[in-house]
């Protein structure tokens, strides 16, 4: 499903005094495939835009095309919309609410695949938490209140996955992790982008995440795209991220103070590629004696 917003605007609580536009002519296109990041700061919009994406938020300025969906029409299939495009939310553990893990998980088949009988409800979500490393007999019929946190946040995300969604979203989905489980849950949602979820879109401050794992990037600012395009060629613009207020990957930081000493690396600003460069160039330097 390709994503395509032209000119997007919207404004919470319009005509009062509390009135805050949000966004202010969003253009983005987002292919079909991706692994996508978007980044901001605080206010910036992004959390805005991406509530759009499957109609959470309704289009009341300019256009939003998601696959075959208008989203500014006045009618759109909303229900068969959601299924398709599902998000998950910063800290998704807190959403849970059901008696059980099996019932927390089915929540969204019974109201987005109302054909299915019991047993293939029960087969879904089977898969789904399987999907998200957890062992279905296991933790099926627990309260979700007494696993873990990372376990809460694992079915919280086969809450979402268990539709199979075309698109899946997540804001900050790393948010609250120690490294291990950052890279368990990159891992995991690199899984599920090979395997059948077709794209990928994550919300994140976190520049590291964002180098490492997306194949391209929109930064927004005060309600619109600034920048947009690989990790990579958005890195190299580390001057105007941080005019933006906004941080840049370890990387990068990295990059410029070698640049300051009139070193300049050719890099994608991911560790192993930083690492391979530097390890070159002083290989290089030593004229090829170094081990």
């Amino acid at each position: 499903m390709r994503i395509v917003a032209k000119g997007l605007t919207y404004t919470y609580n319009p005509k009062s005094p509390f009135a805050s536009q949000a966004l202010k002519g969003v253009d983005l296109t987002i292919e079909e495939g991706e692994f996508f990041g978007i980044i901001g700061h605080t206010g910036s919009g992004k959390s805005t835009f991406v509530q759009h994406l499957n109609a959470l938020i309704r289009v009341t300025g300019g256009s939003l095309q998601v696959g075959e969906y208008d989203l500014a029409a006045k009618k759109c299939r909303l229900t068969e919309l959601r299924s398709k495009v599902g998000m998950v939310f910063q800290y998704p553990e807190y959403q849970l609410f059901a008696e059980t893990v099996e019932k927390d998980v089915a929540f969204g088949l019974k109201n987005f695949r109302k054909d299915l009988d019991e047993a293939d409800r029960s087969a879904a979500v089977r898969a789904a938490l399987e999907t998200v490393g957890l062992d279905y007999e296991e933790v099926c019929d627990k309260s979700p209140f007494e696993l873990s946190g990372g376990q809460k946040r694992r079915v919280a995300i086969a809450g979402v996955i268990v539709t199979r969604p075309e698109v899946l979203i997540l804001d900050e989905p790393a948010a609250g992790l120690d490294p291990l489980g950052k890279a368990e849950l990159m891992q995991l949602l690199h899984s599920i982008h090979g395997d059948w979820c077709k794209t990928v879109i994550i919300v994140s401050h976190d520049m590291d995440e964002i180098a490492e794992n997306c194949t391209r990037a929109a930064v927004f600012s005060e309600g619109k795209v600034v920048l947009e395009g690989t990790p990579a060629e958005i890195f190299r613009r580390a001057h105007e991220l941080i005019l933006l207020g906004l941080d840049i990957p370890v990387t990068a930081k990295c990059a410029l103070m070698l640049k300051e000493r009139g070193i300049c690396l050719d890099t994608d600003f991911t560790c192993g590629d930083f690492a391979d460069k530097v390890l070159a160039l002083w290989r290089a330097k030593e004229g090829g004696n170094a081990q």
